[in-house]
């Protein structure tokens, strides 16, 4: 990207990111538009208890495209491969350092994907455990052990990864848990409620935290 064309993208995003969210929509065979219900559940969980403004119908954003720079946050999700071209992985690079934040949810098959393809956007960088001490676990809502488990994979230990660039958390993942099950409708996984409400508490605590930080 040319450095007169990535400092307008930094001034644009600086000045047209409101409270919103979107979807991120990737190239590879994964099912990037899994659990349809979840983002727009957590919003409206989000406006209620933490008196945010977000539009109820999210948007889907093309990793690739320009439009990604108008959100403070994009979550990302899948079962499948998961495949970064290199100007897509230079979007998502340029997204992250001035500003963006990205979440992903592991729904399970996605964690060999995705590990691989953010080696493309950031080659220096390797996930580190998030302590329960950071303040992700630690906004409206508290969560003093970390991550809520939430799904069961393979029986694992749900864990919260980060990506740090220049000490800023820019990409959460949520491993062995599947935060994005828990938002779904309940009539989807037949969680029970206190699960769910776990998932949405955890999910705004990271909205609250991408629009802060």
């Amino acid at each position: 990207m040319k450095p007169l064309i990535f400092l307008l993208y930094i001034f644009l995003f600086s000045v047209t990111s409101a409270q919103d969210v979107a979807i991120l929509k990737y190239n590879g065979g994964g099912d990037w538009y899994a659990n349809p219900t979840a983002i727009p559940n957590l919003v409206a969980f989000a406006n209620t208890n933490l008196n945010t403004n977000i539009s109820k119908n999210p948007q889907n954003v093309a990793i690739n495209s320009s439009t990604i720079f108008n959100f403070p946050i994009v979550f990302m999700t899948g079962h499948g491969n998961v495949l970064f071209s290199d100007d897509a992985a230079l979007n998502l690079k340029n997204y992250l350092i001035s500003g963006g934040f990205l979440h992903i949810s592991d729904n399970y098959g996605l964690d060999t994907y995705i590990r691989r393809e953010l080696k493309k956007v950031f080659p220096e960088l390797k996930f580190k455990e998030i302590p329960s001490a950071h303040p992700i676990y630690n906004q409206t809502f508290k969560f003093p052990n970390g991550l809520p488990k939430i799904h069961e994979h393979d029986n694992k230990e749900a864990k919260g990864f980060g990506l740090f660039y220049e000490g800023r958390l820019v990409v959460f993942y949520d491993y062995e848990t599947d935060l994005s099950d828990g938002w779904e409708d309940q009539i989807v996984h037949n969680n029970p409620k206190e699960i769910r409400d776990k998932a949405l508490k955890m999910g705004a605590n990271i909205i609250e935290y991408a629009f802060t930080n």
